[in-house]
């Protein structure tokens, strides 16, 4: 009996689920975090390695590549051709408008959302020397980090994470800025030596979450994810991703956003839109709570927050961010 058919009648000792991923040793590590609770709720999780267009050119800033979702697409043709039976993704990288036939199936608890900063002697943001370098490929935060010190040198780099924290072994950067989820599920928390948190340093939308993304013709292996769904998780992300949607921002947008269950359901969203156009740098933020049991209520709240950036002024800071070409996070 082939793979398939066992997939299809279940007479199989074990459900054999074909994973998706990237081949980044993040990648196939958050992915291995995912396969396990699937092994321990008795399924077969065998690793699919697909490479995509993000990953074939790490030296070139991302928004030359293509628009968003350079780390996405191969694998949602791979599901589409049902070559895989489910992807699983950053949930920060994908676009906010989904492909049609696909679907998120499940999101994971959140890991840790905010950026940290890795320095070379261990010092945070604020005691870094005048003329410090620091690397980071994001505008968003660029951005962030020349609001808070102008004073310090802002540097480009790609690569993986192991990659950029060579860079401050070998005296090239003084500090890097990365997310710190990543730096946990690879076992670098150690590194971190500040911990960037809103209203200061806002995180990317949707930063820290994973998503089992599926075919939406896939029924079956919809409902076996269904145990390592997380709700508030789910909730949260959704908002930010309703914020962005609403500003028309890609998942390369210099627009930072951050929900969190505070009491019982009251989901508190907060966002911002970043520019630095001309040398000047502005930030606008907004933040709003509301009771949240579903998606339509989790989609509403982040309308509202993107209604607020633009009644707080956001909206010519958007038409600059339009006409950036280098806006990759």
């Amino acid at each position: 009996m082939s793979q398939r058919e066992q997939r299809e009648t279940g007479k199989a000792s074990a459900v054999i689920l074909r994973v998706g991923t990237r081949g980044s040793q993040l990648a196939r590590t958050q992915t291995g975090h995912v396969r396990e609770k699937l092994s321990n709720l008795g399924f077969d999780a065998q690793e699919i390695i697909l490479t995509t267009r993000g990953d074939q050119q790490q030296t070139v800033p991302i928004a030359q590549i293509g628009n968003d979702g350079v780390f996405v697409r191969e694998l949602e043709k791979a599901l589409l051709e049902d070559r895989i039976d489910l992807a699983v993704h950053s949930l920060k990288d994908l676009p906010t408008a989904m492909t049609p036939g696909l679907e998120f199936a499940c999101v994971p608890p959140r890991a840790t959302p905010f950026d940290v900063l890795v320095s070379r002697e261990g010092i945070g943001l604020s005691n870094l020397p005048t003329g410090a370098r620091v690397g980071t490929a994001s505008v968003r935060r660029r951005i962030q980090v020349q609001a808070i010190r102008p004073d310090v040198k802002v540097v480009p780099i790609r690569g993986n994470v192991d990659s950029r924290l060579k860079r401050l072994e070998n005296d090239e950067l003084d500090a890097v800025i990365l997310a710190a989820a990543g730096l946990e599920r690879l076992g670098h928390e150690a590194r971190i030596s500040e911990v960037l948190r809103p209203p200061n340093f806002w995180p990317a939308v949707a930063q820290g979450a994973l998503v089992i993304q599926i075919n939406s013709a896939n029924h079956r292996v919809r409902e076996l994810l269904r145990p390592i769904h997380h709700p508030e998780t789910y909730f949260a992300t959704i908002a930010e991703r309703a914020l962005l949607s609403s500003l028309a921002g890609g998942c390369l947008a210099p627009i930072g956003s951050w929900g969190r269950f505070e009491q019982g359901k009251e989901l508190s969203l907060g966002g911002c839109v970043l520019s630095d156009r001309r040398g000047k740098i502005e930030i606008v933020t907004a933040t709003c709570s509301s009771q949240v049991g579903d998606s339509e209520s989790a989609v509403l709240l982040g309308h509202n927050v993107a209604a607020e950036l633009l009644n707080q002024g956001a909206q010519p800071l958007l038409d600059i961010m339009r006409d950036d070409e280098n806006v990759s996070d």
